[in-house]
């Protein structure tokens, strides 16, 4: 479990592909190292487990889900990457509750600088349209952020310069690949809306007018 507040930017030292599947070096800096045999880490919002190590780098195997689902099959060496260490009991909830799942990849369509502010749109699958609530949490490349304007398989996020300045979000251009875990409380909502209405609720929006032919909303 992550909280979607980067520690740190690592660079990929060398990926390499091999029967659908890669093994990747990761670079860091001295605060943040120690690693551990067997630990987990969020990479790219990717929780992986650390398979290899030294002083300052660790390694991870990519799996053939891992590569089908995620934006590392278009990653190369010398690309930064966002790195955060597993959730602990002792470490502050600044973010939401991240588990490294990724549910798909999106793709940078806009960059909007502002005084203050970055503007990015990113346009998703369909399928995510139902876990995306306007004003909810969403995980870019592990970076906990508040979406909104979600709409025609889109959504954007405001990037104040401190983020901006300490995560990948810089490099990024429009046409990148990031990837996409919805908030995992709004996948539960869902679900739970799919079992009580019975079928699927993908493709429904959950909204008040949704709940009013429910029953739930507007009564009395």
């Amino acid at each position: 479990m992550f909280t979607g507040i980067i520690e740190t930017v690592g660079t990929v030292a060398n990926i390499v592909f091999k029967d659908d599947k890669a093994r990747m070096r990761v670079d860091t800096n001295p605060q943040f190292s120690q690693f551990e045999m067997g630990e987990s880490i969020a990479v790219n919002g990717v929780c992986l487990t650390v398979v290899d190590m030294g002083e300052h780098w660790f390694a991870m195997d990519l799996t053939t889900e891992t590569l089908s689902r995620t934006s590392f099959k278009q990653v190369k060496e010398k690309s930064r990457v966002n790195l955060e260490r597993a959730l602990t009991p002792a470490k502050k909830m600044s973010g939401h509750f991240v588990t490294g799942h990724i549910d798909n990849v999106a793709k940078v369509v806009s960059i909007d600088e502002k005084p203050g502010e970055v503007l990015f749109r990113f346009e998703h699958s369909p399928d995510l349209t139902p876990y995306l609530i306007e004003k909810g949490s969403a995980a870019v490349d592990g970076i906990s952020l508040t979406v909104f304007d979600c709409r025609d398989n889109g959504f954007t996020v405001s990037i104040i310069p401190f983020t901006l300045e300490h995560t990948n979000l810089k490099d990024r251009k429009t046409g990148d690949a990031v990837n996409i875990e919805c908030d995992m409380i709004g996948k539960y909502v869902v679900r739970a809306c799919e079992t009580v209405f019975g079928g699927s609720a993908k493709g429904t929006e959950i909204s008040p007018e949704f709940l009013k032919q429910q029953g739930f909303y507007g009564q009395g």
